[in-house]
């Protein structure tokens, strides 16, 4: 199997959004994307970003947006956040009324397209979508709000998507308290794409905080 690149992805939620443009800037060109978290109020308790708010983004970055729905009924909005520029939607099964359908319209749109889990729900529970997919999103944290703590037992989901890769091609991404211990911890596991905002932004030294998650410090 080829080696595939590790990827960290800056999260937006955890950046200052009174002074995008120069928070972007602290970003290494080579970070290839950024990740958006959508959250409704219903399917969490939070409401963060609409298609609004990414139009502006897209505005000023030419960087691929990773966009995670964590909203009810996400078939209604989804076209949305396309229009909007996003690159990449993931979306969790159990909000869709129609899972495979759901996939297989993001893709013909031209979208690559992830299917997100919460700590709580088993990797199995989407076995049969894998073959359609491009990427998992394994949450280390219950969705809502940044800054959480690292949930140690969702490494056991990249173990099983690890093997599953044997079979299908898709990327494991990584969401959730990651730091550069436990981010550390992911990479060695099989995560090939790290999601980290609170601790990436902390301080004024993005590009260091990078390293120390790919290289420990």
């Amino acid at each position: 199997m080829i080696k595939k690149r590790i990827e960290i992805i800056p999260s937006l939620i955890s950046m200052d959004i009174t002074c995008m443009k120069e928070s972007l800037k602290k970003i290494p060109s080579k970070v290839s994307m950024l990740h958006l978290d959508v959250m409704d109020g219903h399917y969490v308790e939070n409401i963060t970003f609409g298609p609004l708010f990414l139009r502006n983004i897209r505005k000023i970055t030419k960087k691929k947006i990773d966009v995670h729905l964590m909203i009810s009924y996400p078939e209604k909005y989804y076209s949305d956040f396309i229009n909007a520029g996003a690159d990449l939607i993931s979306f969790h099964p159990e909000t869709a009324l129609n899972p495979l359908n759901l996939i297989k319209k993001i893709k013909e749109k031209n979208v690559k397209v992830g299917l997100a889990l919460n700590p709580d729900i088993s990797g199995q529970t989407i076995k049969k979508y894998l073959k359609h997919i491009d990427y998992v999103l394994i949450m280390s944290v219950f969705p809502g709000f940044s800054g959480q703590k690292f949930i140690e037992s969702v490494l056991e989901k990249i173990d099983y998507f690890k093997c599953m890769q044997k079979k299908h091609n898709f990327r494991i991404e990584i969401d959730g308290g990651i730091n550069s211990r436990t981010g550390r911890i992911a990479i060695q596991r099989g995560s090939e794409w790290i999601v980290t905002g609170s601790y990436l932004f902390k301080g004024k030294n993005v590009k260091s905080n990078i390293e120390r998650i790919l290289h420990g410090e």
